[in-house]
């Protein structure tokens, strides 16, 4: 995330304004698609971002002994559907996210389209799930949308079956 410096020209004073990349765009757009009582309608982008943002000393914290609770799985299940809108904006290919979490954390992210495997990670600490900063997450998405994108660009017979 990068800020530019816009001068208003009555007070003089520097306002840092926020721009965000497309995939956190994607990120909190899939947020806010999955608020069913729009909760987060008000919210600004940064403000929804910043469960991602997990500290190592935080994450330490974090018990992986019991289940992963259901606001870290909407924010795995966010992350990886934002990966899928990206790719799908970028071919044209219509892709699919699946989310398989034990009870322990343990699992699976798989985003694909037609037969064609464009994201296969492995979960582990689910729990524990996020970034040291939103730099860490964009150049994460960004790396996995490129990898992604590129599978889809050499097999897209597979993609579209």
């Amino acid at each position: 995330m990068t800020t530019t410096q816009t001068t208003n020209p009555a007070t003089t004073e520097l306002a840092t304004e926020p721009v965000i990349s497309p995939f956190l765009k994607a990120i909190v757009q899939q947020v806010r698609a999955n608020d069913p009582y729009g909760t987060y309608r008000n919210w600004s982008d940064e403000l929804l971002l910043k469960p991602y943002v997990v500290s190592k000393a935080q994450k330490r914290e974090i018990s992986v002994e019991g289940e992963v609770d259901p606001i870290t799985k909407g924010r795995i299940l966010a992350f990886y559907r934002a990966i899928a809108h990206q790719i799908e904006s970028e071919t044209g290919l219509l892709c699919q996210v699946v989310i398989d979490l034990s009870h322990e954390g343990f699992g699976w992210a798989l985003v694909f389209s037609g037969r064609l495997l464009l994201v296969a990670r492995t979960l582990r600490d689910a729990q524990r799930f996020g970034f040291d900063s939103l730099e860490k997450l964009e150049i994460e998405g960004d790396r996995l949308i490129q990898t992604a994108v590129g599978l889809a660009n050499r097999f897209p017979e597979v993609g579209k079956l």
